[in-house]
């Protein structure tokens, strides 16, 4: 195909790469990216990629060309299916293209927007060779320009049209319903969901970005940006970038004193001529890193928390690649599929470092607050990973199962053959011990403070706490049983048996019941 792959970061030449030329400070976890493989090969001529896709569990990719064909690929890459896609009209012509897909937040379904007028929901179960079949589709009046599934509406999904509207798919009922409208009716180019699932925001040709909250039901003018934002995605902030060469970070949520959007953090890269066309946009899981694509290369920004402010990471160019029209992170983190206007996909391993662990495990952070936890042994995996966004700072495996993990407030533990993981508000020393001698859950020993707190593995709160100086774990007995509760946890036995002093044994009821001396 004549393209060239060039492994590592840089701009200085094609077909090379040094570390980027740039008078700024590196950021304090800078992603890197190497080039593992091409999954789907380039045609001979123009075969764009519209659109790429992971499924939330990680396991399942899919992309899309103009050749109307869905590639299904497994979590390593290797394709495993793949299917015909279906126009509006059973007896029409194969006349359009796949404007977007997204999967369902269970991972078993797999939404499609087209450009004739509709969008389908196949429904492909969570394993490979179970039968497809469409059960859903939401036939409209104009095209289909992009879909997101946000990750907290499981039976709702949202498309934008030709004509303006940002429209919420309903599955239960099979109806569509609009959210808002731009009052001009300008075409919707582009369209990005919040990292919570709990928002929309939508690009159009005037260049005005809306934001639409499920939470308030109105849909708003977050900003106007310098082009038409053909490259859109929401993380940390809505990245917005296209014909100019200008790649803006907006703050979705901060307003000036007139109420309009603060001022953009922005990259503007119009005096440099290597530099064409913005055309895709991307951010990583935890929102903290974003890759926008261009000609023959994408560019790498990422969040730096001590200054509060975007920096360059890098730039990875490929020759003759052409313009990168999708991205794609893998829901993990580990993996960025990169499609082109030849239709061909690319996959790269993603992280800021990886390390060994007593040559038993392989830590691999993916961001500063995620970690992939793999057994060398089998390859099995898990991800660790902060809810509140925090940096994990160390990471501990105990008895060959249990892991403990610290970041600068909060607590977390694990149980890697559960897969149940924990985190908990902390304060701790560092000097604490971990008792897991009690299934489901593990109990922390803190000296400083002369308290036992317990944790179930699966709830993010400490199950509850006990002040006594007799540690010794042959003097406390936790027991923890699952049988007979309803679906809020009543009826489950939680409770824990200590030394008040030598004479006094105390039992405790941990779902909130009155203790026995």
């Amino acid at each position: 195909s004549g393209r060239t792959a060039c492994r590592g970061w840089g701009t200085e030449a094609r077909g090379t790469v040094t570390a980027i030329s740039r008078s700024v400070a590196a950021p304090a976890a800078t992603m890197q990216l190497r080039f593992l493989k091409t999954v789907l090969q380039p045609a001979e001529g123009i075969q764009k990629c519209t659109s790429i896709t992971w499924s939330p569990n990680s396991k399942r990719m899919a992309a899309v060309t103009t050749d109307r064909v869905v590639q299904l690929f497994d979590e390593h890459g290797e394709k495993k299916d793949k299917f015909s896609t279906k126009p509006a009209d059973p007896a029409g012509p194969k006349n359009f293209v796949v404007r977007g897909m997204a999967f369902s937040p269970d991972s078993t379904k797999l939404a499609i927007g087209q450009s004739d007028n509709i969008v389908f929901v196949y429904k492909l179960g969570l394993e490979w060779g179970e039968k497809k079949s469409i059960c859903n589709k939401f036939l409209q009046h104009s095209a289909i320009t992009a879909l997101v599934w946000p990750s907290n509406r499981h039976n709702e999904l949202v498309f934008s049209l030709s004509e303006g509207k940002v429209k919420v798919g309903a599955l239960k009922t099979n109806k569509a319903s609009t959210l808002y409208a731009h009052p001009d009716g300008a075409y919707c180019v582009s369209l990005a969901a919040s990292p919570d699932g709990g928002s929309v925001c939508s690009g159009h040709m005037d260049g005005s970005i809306w934001v639409f909250s499920f939470d308030d039901g109105a849909g708003a003018r977050l900003c106007t940006h310098s082009c038409v934002p053909y490259a859109l995605s929401w993380g940390a902030a809505v990245v917005a970038a296209g014909s100019d060469r200008k790649v803006a970070f907006y703050n979705a949520h901060s307003r000036a004193g007139n109420g309009a959007a603060a001022p953009p953090q922005v990259f503007d890269y119009g005096s440099d001529e290597t530099v064409r066309e913005f055309a895709s946009a991307a951010f990583n899981p935890a929102g903290e890193t974003v890759a926008v694509g261009s000609f023959d290369q994408f560019r790498v920004f990422t969040y730096h928390e001590s200054r509060s402010a975007w920096e360059e990471a890098g730039v990875k160019e490929v020759q003759n690649m052409y313009t990168v029209t999708a991205l794609g992170w893998k829901p993990d983190g580990s993996s960025l599929a990169v499609g082109a206007l030849c239709g061909n996909v690319d996959l790269y391993d993603a992280c800021i470092r990886r390390h060994r662990y007593k040559g038993a495990f392989e830590f691999t952070y993916v961001s500063t607050s995620n970690v992939i936890v793999k057994r060398l042994s089998t390859q099995s995996r898990i991800v660790l990973k902060s809810h509140f966004g925090y940096q994990v700072s160390g990471i501990n495996i105990y008895r060959d199962r249990f892991l403990v993990a610290h970041t600068a407030d909060t607590l977390l533990l694990g149980d890697l053959e559960t897969c149940r993981l924990s985190e908990v508000p902390w304060n701790g020393s560092g000097q604490e011990r971990y008792d897991f001698d009690t299934e489901r859950v593990c109990v922390v020993h803190s000296a400083e403070r002369g308290e036992l707190s317990v944790v179930e593995y699966g709830r993010n709160e400490v199950l509850g706490t006990c002040r006594t100086s007799h540690t010794n774990p042959n003097l406390l007995s936790v027991r923890v049983s699952e049988s007979r509760a309803d679906v809020n946890g009543r009826g489950e036995s939680k409770k824990i048996a200590y030394l008040v002093d030598l004479q006094t044994v105390r039992i405790t009821d941990l779902n909130g019941g009155a203790g026995d001396g």
